[in-house]
């Protein structure tokens, strides 16, 4: 049998992906853009039209690690970053705190010996 090459391949992958988003109602208004893309336009909260774009990306095949594997390390990847977001943010609140309460101080203080 011959093999199928990775572009006819990774095509049908995204037909079928599109095929079952687009089998929703909801999904009427989406359009085909290209063999990778659907889009719509929708009004965003400031009442603007804006245009929207669904991909469908075929990840690459492994040979040192299976799809699920694949898949499960690039949510670890995502999850660990937002993590590291949350306590930088955490961080940097506390040092905009930490700023305020001593410029204050220094207010404060200058107050005084005027």
């Amino acid at each position: 049998m011959a093999k199928i090459t990775k572009t006819a391949v990774d095509k049908a992958l995204r037909d079928d992906i599109f095929a079952i988003l687009m089998q929703n109602p909801m999904y009427e208004m989406f359009h085909k853009i290209n063999d990778r893309q659907y889009g719509c336009i929708v009004t965003d909260l400031n009442g603007h039209h804006r245009y929207i774009r669904i991909g469908a990306i075929v990840a690459e095949e492994r040979e040192d690690m299976t799809a699920e594997e694949l898949m499960q390390s690039e949510m670890d990847a995502y999850t660990e970053k937002q993590a590291e977001k949350a306590e930088k943010a955490a961080k940097k609140a506390v040092k905009i705190e930490k700023d305020k309460a001593k410029r204050e101080a220094e207010k404060a203080k200058a107050k005084e010996n005027n």
